[in-house]
């Protein structure tokens, strides 16, 4: 399995859904940094949207043991273990389905994949549920980043849930004032009156058995010119291999992404100048990335989430044990809509990327 991923921050993820726990290991760290545990834990709490009735009905507890690489609230320098414990599992919802492909999720690909060896009780490895120790990881990249790179903050917002759409922002300096918060960080959007129509959007394919897809922007400000390198290691091939490890995640575009393949260079190009002695553009089409290396605009990536394959319409599959055409109705806890959980993964993996670029 390719469970691990970095050149300098180096991280490996483990576990599966419905096991004993989850967990990551961290290597590559520099010894000395001040690790503050309470935001740490701030960031799972984040994923985890416990009293969202727009979640999954399943509620963990998420509390994190560190079990290696900190001591006296820094960072030892040895490998940083972290373990959470799975504690609300319902296994019997996935043993009478076993042998019954869930449209949309791995399953079929994942037993071709593993001879059937493979755990797939909630989708084992292969689900949602292992977010949580990719936001553990990029909350220690937070806080790597924060000591030796205060000027860099990460932010995320919702674009788009179903047809409900929220605006481009065209003037990329607003990024630096969405990087300090939201009107409501639990639904962090440009327009906050959105909110309500986003949600009705969530409940209606709720009461339908049914869910809905969404994209969401992911933002860094104060990246200095410079950082990142061509081809395989651009700042967009390798951050992109991060956002795509985001179960659900079928896109990933920088800047106007889709939308340059409608305009003429003139029109997309971002014009240079000088304000108040410092380099800048006036637009920032290529959203802070050119030649796979950061221009020190704001860089600025959009992801697009499918809609949740858990759904309880009847759907047609396969008996995979008898070969044959069968009829599937989901039953369990699942999330109506990815995208409300999702954001604090999608800046968990872009700090993650970062300080593999700058440790």
């Amino acid at each position: 399995m390719g469970s691990t991923w970095g050149n300098k921050f180096k991280v490996s993820i483990f576990g599966e859904s419905h096991g004993h726990g989850i967990g990551a290991v961290i290597d590559g760290l520099p010894s000395g940094i001040t690790i503050d545990l309470e935001r740490v834990q701030h960031e799972l709490n984040r994923r985890a949207a416990r009293g969202n009735p727009l979640a999954t009905p399943r509620k963990e507890g998420d509390q994190i043991e560190i079990l290696s690489g900190i001591f006296n609230g820094k960072t030892t320098g040895a490998p940083l273990a972290g373990l959470i414990c799975n504690e609300n599992t319902r296994s019997g919802d996935y043993a009478k389905t076993k042998d019954l492909m869930r449209p949309g999720h791995a399953d079929y690909a994942a037993n071709a994949r593993y001879d059937g060896f493979q755990d797939y009780r909630g989708g084992g490895h292969f689900s949602g549920r292992l977010t949580a120790p990719l936001v553990f990881a990029g909350a220690i990249a937070k806080e790597i980043l924060r000591e030796t790179q205060p000027e860099i903050g990460i932010g995320s917002r919702i674009v788009s849930i179903a047809n409900v759409k929220d605006e481009p922002i065209k003037d990329w300096k607003r990024y630096e004032t969405l990087s300090k918060g939201f009107e409501n960080p639990a639904f962090p959007l440009y327009h906050a009156n959105l909110e309500d129509p986003m949600k009705q959007a969530i409940i209606a394919a709720m009461e339908d058995d049914d869910s809905v897809g969404g994209i969401v922007e992911g933002f860094i400000t104060g990246v200095k010119p410079g950082i990142g390198n061509p081809f395989f290691e651009s700042i967009e091939s390798r951050l992109s291999a991060l956002l795509f490890s985001i179960p659900a995640v079928k896109g990933v575009t920088f800047g106007a992404g889709f939308d340059m393949a409608e305009h003429r260079g003139s029109e997309t190009n971002d014009a240079l100048r000088i304000e108040n002695g410092q380099i800048e553009t006036l637009t920032n089409n290529n959203g802070g990335i050119n030649g796979g290396i950061s221009n020190g605009m704001p860089i600025v990536f959009q992801l697009a989430f499918k809609p949740t394959p858990s759904i309880g319409k009847e759907q047609q599959t396969i008996n995979l044990a008898e070969m044959k055409d069968a009829t599937l109705k989901i039953e369990g806890r699942h999330d109506p809509c990815i995208v409300v959980r999702a954001f604090p993964v999608v800046e968990a993996v872009t700090a993650i990327c970062m300080a593999d670029f700058l440790l």
